[in-house]
């Protein structure tokens, strides 16, 4: 009688008819983005959703960045390969809220946040290019400093200098433009009862 050899047993003895069902997925899950509370003004800028992590920290306007390695050898050929940006989580002091925030911020934001002197004055900067970097949480960052009372007495404080009239509360400016609030509002529902389209069986 032949004896069966002793590999062609053991690898014959793990193998099972029924295929075994995987009970996780190796695949990770996409990172949701947050949307803003109500209470703070819309995002002039449409978040990252290529580097969603970028809506996370301060990073500066600093994504992935793609490209080459090009080799040296023989074949002189073409690997493609991608960088990070250089992201740490530091700890960063702002005076207007008096606290210490851990944030993750990337070393290109580091060395902005020192020409402009604080955090404070890195996240109240004004221009297009300033408020693009912040993302979404530079931007609910820069909702609660100005929110503060030592902010709200430098913009009052400005605002007299200048000699601009005193900025009104949320509900007496509602009822002065509730009429073209009103107005505007009818005008959208018009627009899009006439553009919604219309069933047609011929078309289906």
């Amino acid at each position: 009688m032949l004896r069966r050899p002793f590999f062609l047993f053991a690898a014959f003895q793990s193998l099972s008819l029924t295929a075994s069902k995987r009970a996780f997925s190796t695949t990770q899950p996409a990172q949701k983005i947050k949307p803003l509370p109500d209470h703070i003004p819309p995002y002039p800028y449409k978040p990252n959703y290529t580097y969603r992590q970028s809506n996370t920290g301060l990073y500066g306007g600093a994504t992935i960045q793609y490209g080459n390695k090009i080799s040296q050898g023989r074949n002189e050929g073409k690997t493609r390969r991608f960088w990070k940006p250089n992201v740490r989580r530091k700890k960063l002091y702002s005076k207007a809220l008096d606290e210490h925030l851990y944030v993750k911020v990337t070393r290109k934001a580091i060395r902005t946040i020192q020409k402009a002197g604080s955090l404070d004055q890195y996240v109240l900067g004004d221009s297009p290019g300033r408020v693009k970097a912040l993302g979404l949480y530079g931007w609910k960052l820069r909702y609660r400093v100005m929110q503060t009372e030592r902010i709200q007495k430098k913009l009052n404080t400005e605002r007299e200098r200048l000699g601009l009239p005193e900025r009104p509360s949320f509900n007496e400016w509602l009822q002065t433009n509730q009429a073209a609030i009103r107005k505007s509002a009818e005008k959208q529902s018009n627009i899009r009862q006439k553009t919604k389209p219309t069933y047609n069986p011929k078309n289906y």
